[in-house]
């Protein structure tokens, strides 16, 4: 593939200035030459368009695999996922095989954005952008729920640019629970400390788990009972 798009980076060396520049030799006028230089803008324009289509479908026939690299366990709920870092590592570099990189770029003008940009080696790229507030739960200080929230967004918007969150789903037994959302939430219960902030935390999510409600108290229940036994072995 990478062949392919050597071929086409090769046929676009001779530059606009020496198209120009052979034309008004040839006695071209002035007029002419900006209206083909706007169909030649046009046309490459197109070209790299095709390109980045062509690469991206070639891609998918092959998308690369994202297993799991990171394990979570607590009380009875034990599951798997694939990490940001790993995620990015290996789709990066499948990307990179058909002339295409990714990019984020994130704003807090109001809560936090970002955006997922994914480019052909020709200029043609196109975006994807989520939002969300900071995540300040687990006790993180206010630079952390800033990260974790990025973190989760840049995840999130890579896997669907690329179509690729199907193949990102977590190992507890559950198909229908394979919403990437439950695993960050089963993650952050496992972080909280006391029955209140299981409470609290229950009250803020129980609306975003969309699906997920009954693996989404099964997992808070498990993490209270496992709370609930760490107390009695502190007093005993």
């Amino acid at each position: 593939m990478m062949e392919k798009q050597d071929e086409i980076v090769a046929r676009k060396e001779t530059s606009p200035m020496d198209y120009a520049s052979q034309f008004l030799k040839d006695g071209g006028d002035l007029a002419n030459l900006e209206k083909m230089m706007e169909l030649q803008e046009r046309y490459e324009s197109n070209q790299a368009r095709k390109a980045y289509h062509s690469a991206m479908s070639e891609f998918k026939k092959n998308p690369p695999s994202l297993y799991k690299d990171k394990d979570v366990a607590y009380g009875q709920t034990k599951y798997s996922h694939a990490s940001l870092g790993k995620i990015t590592e290996i789709i990066n570099s499948a990307l990179a095989d058909h002339g295409l990189t990714a990019s984020w770029k994130t704003d807090q003008t109001n809560g936090i954005q970002v955006t997922c940009t994914v480019t052909h080696i020709l200029g043609y790229s196109e975006s994807t952008s989520l939002k969300s507030e900071a995540d300040n739960s687990g006790g993180k200080n206010a630079i952390q729920a800033i990260g974790s929230a990025i973190t989760y967004l840049q995840r999130y918007t890579l896997l669907a640019l690329t179509g690729l969150a199907a193949h990102d789903q977590d190992d507890d037994g559950k198909g229908s629970d394979s919403d990437l959302l439950l695993e960050k939430v089963k993650e952050e219960i496992s972080l909280l400390k006391t029955v209140p902030d299981l409470t609290k935390y229950y009250n803020a999510n129980i609306g975003k788990v969309g699906k997920s409600k009954k693996e989404f108290t099964k997992a808070l229940a498990a993490r209270k009972e496992e709370i609930v036994k760490e107390l009695a072995n502190a007093d005993s």
